[in-house]
């Protein structure tokens, strides 16, 4: 089924389905394998450890896919804060067409992308957020709802209120993050005003996912009611996926109630992706994950997965709901 929508136009893909930028997740591997498949794929610039090893990993992508693919870029707070200038000037120099900013105040970077005629799309929790990046000059934005994993933000809008809220104000193409890993979401997106959608934790379970089988078969077995946030009370809250050692933090977040602070966690959230994400651990540390994980029951290739996900839009937009209006 070809659907075409501003998003697809914008960025050359043939469906509105883009693969979210994850730590330790958005590789080469499943950036092309997204991109092969009709999607958008996406490196996360801050998984390699430094920008001449993202420069390597944007050559390897090349190497594995001749179709769209961009760089998430992420600003968050950071014990040891990234040179995102250098990374910034890695993805310039290595003829990026398409980049996903997210985090904090996006400006700076924007504009160097913009001067080198780079498509940027901006990720976001908020619908005032979104009018502000796309007052900076972005191409489209990337909306989080509550059910995302990660950083949701703090006003806690699900999905079903924040996407058609944002769908009202932003003019230019929006895509949808927070729940999405099948058909039912892509439409239901579309139906909202968005213009695709963005898939993080779906992904993670895929055959090309560059993680251990642990975490693959951590969100099969994981449900809806699953996941937990931690780092609220700092106001930088986090879903993550149930586990010991987000019992641990969320035990302390309540023993120290407001008075806690970031190095009160930082032994028990700090370092941990790389001994659950390649070593299988699973209580190394907290990990993001969306709510969507109770909505994964199998590890599928990407293709098998994107091309079911157009079955399943194709099946609802053209047979389930006509029956509705001819009744």
């Amino acid at each position: 089924m070809q659907l075409q929508t501003r998003f697809t136009e914008l960025v050359g893909i043939d469906y509105p389905i883009v693969q979210g930028g994850m730590m330790w997740v958005g590789r080469a591997e499943l950036a092309a394998a997204v991109s092969n498949a009709g999607g958008l794929g996406i490196l996360t610039a801050l998984t390699q450890p430094t920008p001449e090893d993202l420069r390597h990993e944007i050559d390897r992508c090349r190497r594995l896919t001749d179709k769209p693919f961009g760089v998430n870029l992420t600003i968050l707070p950071s014990v040891k804060p990234p040179p995102y200038a250098e990374y910034r000037r890695v993805i310039i120099e290595s003829g990026i067409r398409i980049v996903e900013t997210a985090g904090h105040n996006p400006r700076e970077h924007i504009g160097h992308f913009k001067e080198h005629g780079i498509t940027v799309i901006h990720k976001c929790t908020a619908v005032r957020h979104a009018l502000s990046a796309e007052r900076l000059g972005v191409d489209a934005i990337s909306i989080d709802g509550f059910e995302c994993a990660g950083h949701p933000g703090e006003d806690d809008v699900p999905g079903l209120v924040l996407i058609p809220a944002a769908a009202d104000k932003v003019s230019i193409p929006m895509i949808d993050s927070g729940g999405f890993g099948d058909g039912r979401g892509l439409v239901a997106a579309l139906a909202l005003g968005a213009d695709g959608m963005n898939m993080g934790t779906r992904f993670i379970a895929t055959k090309e996912a560059p993680v251990h089988d642990h975490v693959k078969q951590a969100l099969v077995d994981a449900s809806e009611l699953d996941t937990r946030l931690i780092m609220r009370p700092l106001r930088n809250t986090e879903r993550v996926l149930k586990n010991a050692a987000v019992e641990r933090v969320l035990a302390k977040e309540k023993a120290l109630g407001a008075n806690i602070q970031f190095e009160d966690i930082v032994g028990d959230v700090a370092g941990a992706y790389p001994k659950i994400m390649k070593e299988g651990n699973m209580d190394a540390g907290p990990w993001s994950c969306g709510m969507v994980a109770g909505m994964i029951h199998d590890v599928p290739s990407v293709k098998e997965l994107i091309d079911r996900i157009m079955r399943e839009a194709h099946e609802l937009i053209t047979r389930r709901l006509p029956g509705f209006a001819a009744r």
